[in-house]
C-alpha cells in the first residue's frame, strides 16, 4: 500500500518512523531489534535513509596522503526489502540526487520495482563537508524537483534509454522534504516554499517536514502550503533530543530554532541521560498536541535507537 493511500485513508494519525542502514561491516541486527521494538504500536510504514559516498583522508606510512572513496552505509535497497518482507510494513527508502547519477537512480528503482518496494522520498541530499556547496554528479540531478520527475516519468514507462522498447511502468508514491523553518540554504522562506510547490507540481504525492521542536512552525507552514495551492498531505517529522550539546548543534545544522522554554530545561541537566529524558517529554508534549491538531501521521526520526520512540509511542498511540 502506498503512503499516500495510508495517511488519507486513515481517520485518526499515524505512526511511522525512520531508521538508517548498518554500518558497513555490521549485520541489522541492532536495526530488526529497534524495529521489532516498535511493532506493538502498529508503525504505517517505516523510511530508510540513503547515503553517497564520502571522501576520506588517511596518512600513510611514509607520511604522504591517501584519498579514499567510501560508503559508510551501504544496502538501502537490499534493507529495505527485508523489512517489508520481514514484517509486512512498507518501507519507504530515500532516493537522493548527491553522489548519484540518472542512470544509477534508474537502476536503484527497477530494483525496488522488482523486490515490490513501490514508496520512495526524493531528496536532494547533503552536500559533501568537503565542499562549501552542494554539486551534483556529472549526469546527476541538481534539485530533488527534477529527480521527482525523473520517478513520474518511469510511471508512464519512459526511461532514460530511448530505444528501450515495451518499456514497464513503475508507479512509485513519491514523498518529498518540507521545512517549517526554510531549508538551510534558501534564499528565504518564500523562495523556499516556491522550491517545494516545484517539486509538488513536478508530481510528488505527500510531504514530510524537517524535525521542528516547535509545534506552531509547522502549523504555520502548512498553512502558508495550502495558501500556496500545495494540497498534499504534510506529515510532521519530530527528533526527540537525546544528547544535551544538541540544543546548541542542531540549530546550526539544520537552521532550526529551539524554544527557549524547551532550551533552559535542558541546559539545567548535568549529563546526557538527563538532557535524553527531558527530550524526550518535549516530543512526547509535541506529539500530543499534533494529534490534537489532526496530523496525517506521526513520523519520528530515531537514528536506530528505539528507547525514547516507544516512549513517545507509548505516550500517544
Amino acid at each position: 500500500m502506498n503512503v499516500s493511500d495510508i495517511i488519507t485513508q486513515s481517520d485518526k494519525t499515524v505512526f511511522s518512523f525512520e531508521l538508517l542502514p548498518p554500518l558497513k561491516g555490521q549485520n541489522a541486527d541492532k536495526l530488526y531489534r529497534t524495529i521489532e521494538d516498535l511493532l506493538e504500536f502498529d508503525p504505517k510504514y517505516i523510511n530508510i535513509t540513503t547515503h553517497r559516498d564520502e571522501m576520506e583522508y588517511r596518512t600513510l606510512p611514509n607520511g604522504l596522503h591517501e584519498r579514499r572513496t567510501i560508503r559508510k552505509r551501504p544496502g538501502t535497497v537490499a534493507i529495505a526489502a527485508s523489512i517489508q518482507y520481514k514484517y509486512g510494513v512498507p518501507v519507504v527508502p530515500h532516493v537522493v540526487c548527491g553522489g548519484f547519477t540518472k542512470e544509477e537512480t534508474e537502476n536503484m528503482l527497477i530494483d525496488l520495482n522488482f523486490m515490490g518496494v513501490k514508496n520512495v522520498l526524493a531528496l536532494r541530499g547533503d552536500k559533501l563537508k568537503s565542499e562549501n556547496i552542494f554539486k551534483p554528479e556529472p549526469e546527476g540531478h541538481a534539485y530533488a524537483s527534477d529527480l521527482v520527475k525523473q520517478i513520474v516519468d518511469l510511471r508512464h514507462g519512459k526511461y532514460l534509454d530511448p530505444e528501450l522498447k515495451n518499456n514497464t511502468p513503475m508507479d512509485f508514491c513519491i514523498g518529498v522534504a518540507g521545512y517549517p523553518e526554510k531549508h538551510a540554504e534558501a534564499t528565504n522562506p518564500d523562495v523556499d516554499l516556491l522550491n517545494l510547490k516545484r517539486k509538488v507540481e513536478a508530481g510528488a504525492d505527500y510531504i514530510v517536514t524537517q524535525m521542528f521542536f516547535d509545534n506552531q512552525k509547522y502549523y504555520d507552514f502548512v498553512d502558508k502550503c495550502r495558501a500556496a495551492g500545495i494540497t498534499v498531505p504534510i506529515i510532521p517529522g519530530i527528533k526527540p533530543l537525546s544528547r544535551k550539546n544538541q540544543v546548541s548543534v542542531l540549530p546550526g545544522i539544520f537552521s532550526i530554532d529551539i524554544p527557549e522554554e524547551f532550551a533552559k530545561e535542558v541546559r539545567k541537566c548535568k549529563n546526557n541521560d538527563e538532557a535524553r529524558e527531558v527530550g524526550t517529554e518535549w516530543a512526547i508534549h509535541q506529539a500530543k498536541d499534533l494529534i490534537a491538531h489532526n496530523a496525517p501521521c506521526l513520523h519520528v526520526y530515531t537514528y536506530g535507537i528505539s528507547d525514547n520512540t516507544r516512549q513517545i509511542a507509548k505516550a500517544v498511540f
